[in-house]
């Protein structure tokens, strides 16, 4: 089964971390039959050569935006370049342990009717081996629909999915920090099945800025337009979800950093 690799760059990026992602895909037990790069507005000159290197080694399609139009834009523009049915989201600081691809490969050969699949994920500071906490999903398709109703049910960047299910649900969409959860939402309202590898297969990388981004009243008003956006959410989903997240991005950085590792994650010990 091939999959082509989807991943959106902007002129933040590491250009070291891009390349340990990048690195983590191209040695997985089973290879990806290209890559497709969306450069989302102009980058730096150390992030253009590592695309510029990978365009060397491998099957690599480059799409130049010429300004920012932030993740939902450049994805929506990005899978349309995809070769493949399966895509294999990746972003340019994760890491994707060897065999996560071949395991979401043989949910799919398993369960022909399935559309998304997702993975457990470690997040990391610096280095994968200093993890810090895990982030555990639901696995089974009527435990991932339940669970949606409070929170996103994927780790994004962990996520391999059809490219034809994802276009007939209407594509990624401009939604702040929202893209992802805003289209498994759709996605399960056209009864798309989806299943979670019961592994930690996928390395998030996580620093300040991680929680200081998950914060502020743009990403309250993001989540507010989510929920009043599907009939998939109930008035009572509506009701807690705002009262509990509004709290939590509206707190100081230094306290949502706590909830989100040791509330919302499973912390990870110093000896574990």
């Amino acid at each position: 089964m091939k999959y082509s690799v989807l991943m959106s760059v902007y002129i933040k990026d590491n250009p070291k971390w891009l390349k340990e992602a990048l690195d983590s895909i191209k040695n997985q037990t089973i290879k990806p039959f290209e890559f497709v790069i969306v450069k989302d507005g102009p980058l730096t000159d150390d992030l253009n050569k590592v695309i510029d290197d990978l365009e060397k080694e491998y099957n690599t399609k480059v799409i130049a935006l010429k300004e920012n139009v932030g993740l939902g834009k450049a994805l929506n523009t990005g899978i349309n370049h995809c070769s493949n049915e399966l895509i294999a989201r990746m972003d340019a600081d994760d890491i994707s342990n060897k065999m996560r691809i071949e395991k979401q490969m043989k949910i799919f050969e398993n369960n022909p009717d399935i559309c998304i699949v997702g993975t457990q994920v470690s997040e990391f500071i610096d280095e994968v081996e200093n993890v810090v906490t895990n982030n555990y999903f639901p696995v089974s398709h009527d435990e991932i629909v339940k669970y949606a109703h409070s929170r996103n049910p994927f780790s994004h960047s962990s996520i391999l999915f059809k490219k034809s299910k994802v276009i007939k649900a209407g594509n990624y969409q401009d939604a702040y920090l929202c893209e992802d959860y805003d289209l498994w939402i759709r996605m399960i309202l056209n009864d798309y099945k989806c299943a979670n590898c019961d592994e930690i297969l996928h390395y998030v990388r996580v620093n300040k800025d991680f929680y200081k981004r998950r914060g502020g009243i743009k990403y309250v008003k993001s989540i507010n337009n989510l929920m009043t956006k599907y009939s998939f959410f109930t008035k009572k989903d509506y009701i807690s979800n705002m009262l509990v997240r509004t709290t939590v991005y509206l707190m100081p950085n230094s306290l949502r950093e706590f909830v989100y590792k040791n509330v919302l994650r499973k912390g990870v010990k110093k000896n574990d």
